[in-house]
């Protein structure tokens, strides 16, 4: 099971706006949602907390329920109180309550699971009917709402700013997502991955409201959180995909600060390195595919983007690559020189991004008695990744790099085993990775920069550049 992040509607950076408007009431109430939600994280990251990412023991969740065809839902009650989940109040086919923020979160807990269901055959978060648990009512004027590797939760918002969480059909749907990228590509939470992990759930959040109303790509309005604000509030909502950096203009929330295009991508340490800010760039690319493209955004693009997320994908999968997945994915199911291939192409081209050449694969080889290296062997060379995600590459033979290099080279290829143990080490996010295939000996292998001693990336890039 892949590490699981807190995972969050609001982002930090709003909450922070809030925090320091001048209005006592607001900053208190802000203050302590951003203080509550720091803690939550931090029991992400503990050792311990991690392991909540796989589903909760078998005594401590409602039995899945193969035969029915359909959903497990259990809605629960905090009553204001941050214990989780609180007091059961409705499960899978009982009567509506009188509580309409109850009502709210079974029917969205529903809807996701219609769209995953019915538009990608997926059986619930997991694909082996996961039960589907919310808690409605969380603290009291909390501010958010989050999935927690198990579970979805919403805060009833403090009525000036934020209203109820649960009344946004596209922020359950958002939140759940989460839960699909969990047990699926795992994405890391934080750079460029992160980013991909929030517009993911941006993605299929939108979809499952679009599918519930029957919109059209043409006819969505492409807005997340678009029912939260309260009265007063100026702005529309907390994102707009179709239109990054224009959801909001408050003096009290800011302004929108999302890019949509990589000119403007922003590098902060904030936000787990701008998750939520940069996901405006994937996000638009997604909007841009669909209204080419047409129709209902659920089938053609967003059946894309699934094949994306549920294939050959990697937990630290920055924009370039994901560009190249869904390329590929538009390839694989509608064909080359499909409308669908085409438009995701000139989408990403669209946001400032080029995607990564796909990874090198064995290449043609010259071989000397007795398996030794000699200069007609051919070595492939990359370097991808960095923020803008660029990517170089080379296949060159032995006795076309200097003396000096290529005996360093032989050096490397005589104990291939050395670099083999490089490749063990996790890559930081948006740094840069290296990538050696050789055919004999038989190396093929991605090493992350800050694990390489100098002379051995002094040479990587000599080799690249000469």
């Amino acid at each position: 099971m892949p590490r699981h992040a807190f995972c969050s509607i609001v982002p930090p950076y709003v909450l922070e706006a809030l925090a320091t408007s001048g209005d006592a009431a607001l900053e208190r109430r802000a203050r302590a949602t951003l203080e509550h939600d720091e803690t939550l994280r931090e029991q992400r990251r503990a050792p311990q907390q991690l392991r909540e990412a796989a589903p909760a023991p078998a005594g401590e969740r409602p039995p899945a329920e193969p035969d029915r065809g359909g959903p497990s839902r259990r809605i629960h009650d905090c009553a204001g109180a941050q214990t989780l989940p609180g007091a059961k109040v409705r499960g899978e086919g009982d009567a509506a309550s009188k509580d309409t923020s109850v009502n709210a979160a079974y029917d969205g807990l529903g809807a996701t699971w219609e769209l995953w269901a019915t538009a990608y055959e997926r059986d619930s978060l997991d694909d082996k009917g996961l039960p589907l648990i919310a808690s409605v009512h969380y603290g009291r004027a909390y501010d958010n709402a989050f999935w927690n590797g198990r579970q979805m939760v919403f805060g009833d918002g403090d009525g000036e700013i934020f209203l109820d969480f649960t009344r946004s059909l596209d922020v359950i749907g958002h939140e759940l997502a989460h839960g699909v990228t969990q047990y699926t590509s795992g994405l890391n939470y934080e750079g460029q991955s992160g980013a991909l992990n929030e517009s993911v759930s941006d993605v299929f959040g939108v979809l499952v409201k679009q599918r519930l109303l029957g919109q059209s790509a043409a006819e969505a309005d492409w807005l997340i959180g678009a029912d939260l604000l309260a009265p007063g509030v100026k702005g529309r909502a907390l994102r707009d995909m179709a239109n990054p950096g224009t959801a909001y203009d408050d003096p009290r929330l800011g302004t929108d600060p999302q890019p949509g295009h990589m000119d403007d991508f922003v590098v902060t340490s904030r936000d787990n390195g701008g998750v939520h800010i940069n996901s405006g760039i994937p996000n638009r690319a997604f909007v841009l595919v669909a209204q080419t493209l047409g129709g209902h955004a659920w089938e053609d693009a967003g059946a894309i983007w699934y094949a994306a997320i549920t294939g050959d994908i990697k937990a630290d999968c920055d924009f370039a690559t994901f560009a190249r997945l869904t390329h590929e994915a538009a390839v694989t199911e509608f064909g080359a020189e499909s409308a669908q291939a085409t438009a995701v192409a000139a989408a990403w081209t669209s946001v400032g991004v080029t995607p990564a050449a796909a990874p090198v694969k064995k290449q043609r080889k010259s071989r000397a008695a007795g398996g030794s290296p000699v200069a007609a062997t051919e070595i492939s060379v990359s370097r991808s990744g960095g923020v803008a995600g660029l990517v170089k590459e080379r296949t060159v033979a032995l006795g076309e790099l200097p003396k000096r290099d290529a005996s360093a080279w032989r050096g490397l290829l005589t104990a291939p085993e050395g670099l083999r143990a490089l490749a063990d080490e996790p890559a930081h996010p948006d740094a840069f990775c290296y990538g050696i295939v050789c055919e004999r000996p038989a190396l093929d292998v991605t090493i992350a920069e800050h694990v390489l001693p100098e002379p051995t990336r002094a040479l990587l890039d000599r080799t690249l550049e000469s």
